[in-house]
């Protein structure tokens, strides 16, 4: 294993930051249902990833986009398990969301309403799956499960996404 400079590790950062920053904060976003909230886990996850960019310039890591996804997921479940978060209201009105969420279709705020209703383990695979575009091999990876428990997730996921659209 190679010593990396301190300038060459920040390099590494600024570059997977510039890349995968805006995905990673949407990730974020949906998954803890408040921008502000997905702004610190973003940071949080950067933070994380640098404290390993070894495995980044050593090459060990295949997926940087799956690894990073994979930080940014614990780090919201960390976030929500956070004892100050689950005395917050996470319902929020459309205003709070997002801008770019905000100026969306209705059919589309009410689809992203219903993922980040979801529960954790199928608002997972929904997220990498269509949000990351990972495909089901990665997300299993990403998630520690084998391809048929992702595969079936997403079915549920998209079963459960499904019904509660044509009832909303």
């Amino acid at each position: 294993m190679a010593a990396h400079t301190e300038d060459t590790r920040q390099q590494a950062l600024l570059r997977l930051i510039e890349i995968y920053g805006d995905s990673v904060k949407r990730m974020c976003c949906v998954y803890l249902h408040a921008y502000s909230l997905s702004e610190d886990a973003a940071q949080d996850t950067f933070i994380k990833a640098y404290e390993h960019i070894d495995q980044i310039l050593d090459g060990s890591i295949q997926n940087e986009k799956a690894w990073l996804m994979r930080i940014a997921i614990n780090t919201c479940k960390d976030a929500l398990r956070s004892s100050w978060l689950r005395r917050i209201d996470k319902r929020k009105p459309i205003e709070e969301l997002p801008l770019s969420v905000s100026f969306a279709h209705e059919d589309s705020i009410a689809l992203t309403q219903a993922i980040a209703s979801l529960p954790p383990k199928l608002k997972e695979i929904i997220l990498l799956h269509y949000y990351q575009q990972l495909n089901l091999r990665t997300c299993a990876q990403v998630l520690g499960i084998s391809a048929a428990t992702a595969t079936r997730r997403l079915q549920q996921a998209q079963k459960k996404l499904r019904n509660e659209m044509e009832r909303g």
